[in-house]
This record gives structure tokens, sequence and C-alpha cells, in this order.
């Protein structure tokens, strides 16, 4: 099998060829101006245990991304299956993104999505600049309970649509 060259892969083919990959849904919100601010990730995973890091990957055209750096503090949703709509309101640029969202702060005041399946309260620990995103490392500082919920299922997203987790017979 020939193996391609970096100069000949475009963004078009690439993305298709990452949507082969499934992944969780998250929205990454902050205060900022004391008012909760956000956006939709799929490029969210752990990176160490100990200590507790966490990373995502941003577009540095994210109009959400800089207030929410200055603050240096961010929290982690997990979406859960039924939280495609707020998936799909935080992924668009603008508007009111909080009208019909409910959310309650952190103990340290952060914005926790109602209805997750589980959070993380981070604090920005490193930012890095790749190509067209920002990957930020975040140290974790508090998290959703352990038996937050675990009645619900992750929302999952895979070849540019949504998904269900399918139960199966063991």
């Amino acid at each position: 099998m020939e193996q391609s060259s970096l100069s000949s892969i475009d963004s078009r083919s690439l993305r298709y060829a990452l949507s082969r990959f499934a992944s969780g849904i998250t929205v990454i919100t902050g205060i900022a101006d004391h008012a909760p601010t956000g956006f939709t990730c799929q490029s969210f995973y752990s990176v160490s245990l100990n200590p507790p890091l966490i990373s995502f990957c941003v577009m540095k055209t994210s109009k959400s991304w800089p207030s929410i750096r200055s603050s240096r503090n961010f929290t982690v949703n997990v979406l859960s299956e039924e939280q495609q709509a707020v998936s799909d309101v935080f992924a668009k640029s603008g508007g009111d993104k909080w009208k019909h969202v409910h959310w309650v702060p952190s103990a340290s005041g952060k914005a926790i999505l109602a209805e997750t399946l589980m959070w993380l309260d981070c604090s920005l620990h490193s930012e890095h600049e790749f190509g067209d995103h920002f990957m930020v490392i975040g140290k974790v500082n508090e998290m959703s309970p352990i038996d937050w919920d675990r009645h619900r299922n992750p929302l999952i997203y895979f070849k540019g649509q949504y998904r269900q987790l399918q139960a199966h017979d063991s």
C-alpha cells in the first residue's frame, strides 16, 4: 500500500477520513463578563491521571474561546444522548446560546450544563498553537460525583451524524 505524501492530503479528504473515528461531544463553558459562554467540542481527551490533566482542541476562529481563555477557567460538559439540541446550539457562532439551556454554577462559579453525562471543572494549564487550532491542556480541579448520572448514555458523533449506543445482550 502506497503512503500519501503530506502535500497530497486536502482538508476535505482528511475531514472525511477522520469522520470514521467516533467521538463523544462536549460543551466547553466558562464565565465572561459575569455571563456564561461556551462552544461545542468533540476533540476532547484525557492526558494524565496524576496530575489530573485533560485536553481539547478549539479552532483559532472561535468567538467563545478568547473570553474563556482570559478567565483561565472552564468546565468540560460531556453531553448525554438527550442533548443533541444543546450540541447544535453551542456549535453555532453568535446568538443567545443560553436562552433555553439550563445550567447551574459549580462551587467555583463556572457553568455546569444540566443533564450532562459528567463534568470537569478546570483551570488553564497551557495552550499550544497548531495549524488552525489551539490545543488546550486543563488541570482538573473538581468533577461531577462518580454517581452523577449512571443511567444516561453519551452523545456520539460518527461519519458526520449523531449516533446512539445500542444495547447488546451478553
